[in-house]
């Protein structure tokens, strides 16, 4: 396969940009003696914490040759911040701990790292922080990076309902070719639900990854007995992760304790993982119909389980 010129460029520009902007070509990495790659190494030791690593392991989580952590290892051990051992159980492999000193300079150098990326951020709106750690998170994931992602379901919070409102509009617009009826459709169920509030009978559940808003699901009352589920959905760059089921079930988890006996929902047969999903929690069909909505035709499905 042929990559344009021009998106090979694009890396590379932003390459260049990122090294300055971290430091990584400097001699002096956060005002220390050292450049990146033996403070880089550093941190990796030090974050490995009671278990001393492997200088090799070290290496290859890295992405440097033999020669380079050679040369980083012999420049923090002459500075006296780490020190080698022999495994005992492996004598050709070489265990790596951080000195006093070494420990000392580990964390200066975290505290450091915040400090000068908070300063970053401190003239950001929040919507543009969000976007930069979606951005970034959204570059590790694409380029092969390993991610823990910290996943929360919260309630709702003030300006959750106009966010559901625009990522779901947009992903539908984008997805299947739905038109504005849907967004209509949205901005009055959530109307309706913003005016019966507050309720212990109905909420609204937001899952974060990163800090970030990524799905939603709402918990409304069909009738005293029977809830009903809606407006489900998980962005496209977040699916993967479980978010769709955590949210279900946190749908179902409220409106038992709410004090409802049954659930029902309404969707599409075109949305076929939301489907698999919810018979994978227990709902069956209770009847379908074709319709026009949204600008295409539709087959419309009716879903509901007991509680």
């Amino acid at each position: 396969m042929t990559i344009p010129t021009d998106q090979i460029d694009a890396v590379r520009r932003f390459n260049r940009f990122y090294t300055s902007f971290v430091g990584a070509l400097t001699d002096h990495f956060l005002g220390s003696d050292y450049g990146l790659t033996p403070m880089r190494v550093l941190y990796q030791v030090g974050a490995a914490g009671a278990a001393p690593p492997v200088a090799a392991e070290v290496a290859r989580e890295m992405g440097l040759d033999r020669a380079q952590i050679s040369r980083a290892v012999a420049e923090l051990e002459a500075g006296g911040l780490l020190e080698r051992s022999t495994d005992p159980d492996h004598a050709r492999r070489q265990l790596l701990r951080l000195t006093e000193a070494g420990q000392v300079l580990y964390l200066r150098n975290i505290d450091l790292q915040r400090a000068e990326i908070g300063r970053h951020l401190d003239g950001m709106s929040g919507m543009a922080r969000d976007r930069l750690v979606r951005a970034m998170a959204e570059v590790e994931s694409l380029l092969g990076g390993k991610m823990e992602r910290n996943i929360r379901i919260r309630p709702l919070e003030p300006g959750d309902m106009g966010w559901v409102i625009a990522a779901q509009t947009r992903l539908y617009v984008r997805e299947y070719g739905w038109n504005g009826e849907y967004e209509a459709l949205v901005l009055k169920i959530l109307g309706d639900f913003a005016a019966r509030q507050p309720s212990d009978r109905e909420a609204g559940r937001i899952a974060e990854v990163d800090g970030v808003p990524m799905g939603a699901v709402f918990c409304m009352e069909k009738s005293p007995q029977v809830a009903q589920l809606r407006l489900l959905h998980v962005e496209a760059e977040a699916r993967g992760l479980g978010l769709g089921g955590k949210l279900v079930d946190e749908c179902l988890s409220f409106a038992r304790t709410a004090g409802y006996g049954r659930i029902e929902l309404w969707t599409n047969d075109v949305l076929s993982d939301a489907r698999k999903l919810y018979q994978s929690r227990g709902f069956t069909l209770i009847d379908e119909a074709t319709h026009h909505s949204f600008g295409v035709d539709l087959n419309g499905q009716n879903w509901g389980r007991d509680l």
